[in-house]
């Protein structure tokens, strides 16, 4: 391996590591500035941690923290998973959870008194699902529900860990309901769906790409056009047209959302009767667009 290619991919490890521990940071900046003074519990570990804070005032002032409540279920957690899941695949993992317990210790709780809860929950949404669409871009998660999730999926293969999810994180929102009352768990769910849009978008947002079909009797034109100007690769597929019976080429073609733009220039300037149709595509992996 050269010394280059080396250097490359030390680089890329510790963009990944940065990646991780700037998402983990943003998702404490929610729990310790948004979600806890105001009692809203959006599901997971740190959700449950909120819930057991506020009954455990009577055993220490303030109640047992939320970042000390997270060491202590992720220490077995961590020690059946590895056991479970492997080494190598907990290591990203473990990066993820050391640093939000890390920014949960650090950053200080403060409440800002927000007294338009819609707000808050807006805000602390989109502040945890930046973050989590970062940690999850990387690889990683921050362990907690997510890492109970995948260690029961391993003795219940017929429940995909999504299901799972849905069930423990949903039972610790209604908890959160019977401790803080309805109207903090129905803003908690808002920010629950703002978060997963958000992190939905930032994953779609590194990966997103739009596809062509192209029909018309001048493919060969278009296709070199667009070979030759855009350096895209196009495929020819046979198709028959059902109402002609003619036989001819569809060409098919990938390319970047800002590209897709002259595709269609292209073809109409070649063909003006081309038919084309374009689609949203979730995911690219390839030359020219995301290397796995």
């Amino acid at each position: 391996m050269s010394i280059r290619r080396i250097k490359n991919k030390k680089l890329l490890a510790i963009k990944k590591y940065l990646i991780i521990i700037i998402g983990s940071f943003l998702m404490a900046l929610a729990i310790n500035l948004i979600y806890e003074p105001l009692g809203l519990v959006t599901g997971g570990l740190t959700g449950l941690a909120i819930v057991v804070k506020e009954l455990t005032g009577f055993i220490r002032e303030g109640g047992i923290p939320v970042w000390l409540f997270t060491v202590i279920c992720n220490i077995p957690l961590f020690v059946v998973a590895i056991k479970i899941l492997g080494f190598r695949t907990m290591i990203n993992v473990a990066l993820g959870t050391i640093s939000l317990i890390i920014a949960l210790f650090i950053i200080p709780i403060v409440d800002f008194q927000f007294e338009d809860l819609l707000l808050a929950s807006v805000v602390g949404g989109t502040l945890t699902g930046v973050g989590l669409g970062m940690v999850f871009s990387a690889s990683s998660s921050t362990g907690g529900t997510d890492l109970l999730a995948s260690i029961i999926h391993k003795f219940k293969r017929y429940l995909s860990v999504p299901h799972i999810l849905i069930f423990i994180d949903g039972a610790i929102v209604i908890l959160g309901a019977l401790v803080f009352g309805l109207g903090n768990a129905l803003y908690a769910i808002i920010s629950i769906y703002l978060s997963s849009k958000v992190s939905d978008g930032i994953l779609e947002g590194l990966k997103f790409a739009k596809m062509a079909y192209i029909i018309s009797d001048e493919y060969e034109k278009i296709a070199s056009e667009i070979m030759t100007n855009l350096d895209r690769g196009v495929t020819g597929l046979n198709s028959t047209g059902m109402y002609s019976n003619k036989d001819r080429k569809m060409l098919f073609c990938v390319v970047s959302k800002k590209e897709i733009v002259k595709i269609t220039e292209i073809a109409k300037k070649i063909d003006p009767n081309s038919f084309i149709i374009v689609n949203d595509v979730r995911e690219v992996m390839g030359e020219g667009f995301i290397e796995y």
